[in-house]
């Protein structure tokens, strides 16, 4: 194995040695290992400043975060073989928890594969490349995927943005076998039918799982509204663990069109009201029209999605979560969630308090929420920590 060496910068060393993952063009050795010298995607040795070993890596040489670490042993080859050794260990973990084949496969830096997200639905992978490393280990990661997941059909789903700043081409590929249209899988024993060649991101959330389970025991006979439902993950599951009502606010009407669907899948369309529409005009709406509900559930896309976001983010969370309150009946419930890597949780709670005060309510915080353990958190990167959520009691102030 003859790698081109990738020298770091005295003391720049310790973020790597305490864990970390990733490594920044500032960081590194220029005049001893010119970043001109490398080429994009390039496997690459990383040295600390007194040449020893650190691991295997790739490199983009053209972007800030410029090169990531793939395994600390440096003597084992960026190959077929270390994939199915990682996706052997990533599986082991999720067949421990689940008994049943729908979870987040791998999760990225979290299982050592900085790049990769592969969601297992079934017999079918759908995977997610977003580096230039990454793609050029393509074959050697769709054949170990193979040997290991055993699946009928692998779909590449390559159309995200993050490969836009790694300038790799947006599509979609089918690497192995054929992917169907529609899968059916099963959360919480809840059915859905999911279309992961045009669904969002990989056609299904799995990481609020965990979430779902925790605000499922306060609905039972209650009246649910499920804000940002997308298909309907909360809005059903809530359905099925006994809510009298479950309304469903999203602004994609295919989106929704595809919640009704699931309903029907899982018998509880009667219970079901979707409202299509932008959520903080429909929250306004329903409160114009006296709606009240007993449960309000706010799972947002990211409202911060660069740290430049930061001020705007926050004023967003905080109206959203004050307008789902306005919604709430006399000590209701209210599940605010963030999916934002750059909001932090004590932000999140800022909002919820800000919001509770300005409507003089008392809000009393009784669960915290995490994303699933299929989305492990690494301990020394905490981008891997970005799902966070609150299950709160709102009362009358007294």
């Amino acid at each position: 194995m003859n790698l081109a060496t990738l020298r770091l910068r005295k003391f720049e060393d310790k973020r790597i040695r305490n864990g970390h993952l990733w490594i920044y063009s500032n960081e590194i050795d220029n005049k001893i290992t010119p970043l001109k010298s490398f080429t994009v995607g390039q496997s690459v040795l990383v040295e600390d400043a007194n040449g020893k070993p650190l691991g295997l890596g790739y490199i983009n040489p053209n972007n800030l975060l410029c090169a990531r670490i793939i395994t600390r042993d440096h003597k084992i080859p960026i190959d077929r073989s270390l994939f199915v050794h990682k996706f052997n260990i990533a599986l082991s973990l999720r067949q421990r928890v689940f008994d049943k084949p729908f979870y987040r496969a791998i999760y990225g830096e979290s299982d050592g594969l900085p790049g990769l997200i592969v969601d297992r639905f079934g017999d079918h992978l759908v995977v997610q490349i977003t580096t230039a490393g990454m793609e050029m280990q393509k074959e050697n990661i769709i054949d170990a995927l193979t040997n290991v997941f055993k699946p009928q059909s692998i779909l590449l789903r390559n159309d995200s943005n993050s490969r836009k700043a790694e300038a790799l081409s947006s599509d979609i590929e089918q690497a192995l076998g054929v992917t169907p249209e529609t899968i059916q899988i099963e959360e919480n024993n809840t059915q859905f039918l999911i279309y992961p060649h045009t669904g969002q991101k990989t056609g299904w959330f799995y990481d609020h799982r965990v979430s779902r389970q925790q605000i499922a025991k306060y609905v039972d006979g209650k009246r649910v509204l499920d804000v940002f439902s997308y298909i309907g993950a909360f809005g059903l599951q809530m359905a099925n663990a006994g809510a009298s009502e479950s309304w469903c606010i999203d602004i994609s009407g295919k989106a929704l069109d595809e919640l009704n669907q699931n309903a029907e899948l899982n018998k509880v369309a009667d219970k079901v009201t979707c409202v299509e529409g932008d959520a903080f005009s429909a929250m306004s709406e329903l409160k114009q029209q006296g709606e009240k509900f007993d449960v309000v559930i706010v799972d947002p896309p990211a409202f911060i999605k660069k740290k430049k976001d930061q001020k705007p983010g926050l004023k967003a969370y905080r109206k959203v979560n004050e307008a789902a309150m306005r919604l709430l009946n006399k000590d209701g419930i209210l599940l605010s969630a963030s999916c934002s890597m750059h909001l932090k949780v004590d932000e999140l709670q800022n909002s919820l308090l800000a919001g509770s005060r300005h409507l003089d309510k008392t809000l009393q915080i009784i669960e915290q929420c995490h994303q699933g353990q299929d989305h492990p958190v690494h301990p020394a990167i905490p981008e891997t920590r970005y799902i966070k959520g609150f299950i709160s009691r709102v009362l009358s102030a007294s």
